[in-house]
């Protein structure tokens, strides 16, 4: 029994040290703008799709309705939050923000090429508020990729003074 309490009260120890190593390490993270821009962008194409109907009419349509909307938007939303986390990296995060942009633009391809392909205009004739996620989206990870920029050239400019 008491080599249980043991372990137990052991266990316990490392997951408080891990927790704060963790709220140590968001609360870093936080200081940055590009982290807020990027939390966004992750809100707009994880959550947002669920809520927000693309297509209109008799039945709105959400992102989740159709699989490769849903794994598009998806994957933007990954991409934005591996790219939090990486913020030690700044080169890694910007071209993670780079690939995420061109996801969103094909995300985007996507939904023009739907709304000039489908026939019958009195059932999809109304567009959904979601249609502009993956414009959001892209001006949030461009705001964030300037950030990126400018926290790597004050970088190197103080590498310069030493």
């Amino acid at each position: 029994m008491q080599l249980y309490n043991f372990i137990f009260k052991l266990f316990i120890d490392v997951i408080k040290k891990k927790l704060l190593f963790l709220l140590f390490t968001i609360t870093r993270m936080l200081q940055r703008i590009q982290t807020v821009y990027l939390l966004i962008t992750s809100a707009c194409a994880g959550v947002l799709p669920h809520y927000l109907s693309l297509w209109g009419g008799s039945t709105d349509e959400f992102a989740f309705e159709s699989i490769e909307y849903y794994v598009l938007f998806l994957a933007s939303a990954l991409l934005a939050l591996i790219s939090i986390f990486l913020f030690k990296s700044r080169q890694t995060q910007f071209v993670l923000g780079r690939l995420n942009i061109i996801l969103n633009l094909i995300l985007l391809g996507l939904f023009v090429y739907r709304l000039l392909t489908v026939s019958g205009e009195t059932a999809n004739s109304e567009k959904g508020i979601g249609l502009l996620l993956p414009i959001l989206s892209i001006v949030l990870l461009v705001l964030a990729n300037k950030a990126i920029k400018k926290d790597e050239a004050l970088v190197k400019s103080v590498d310069r003074l030493r």
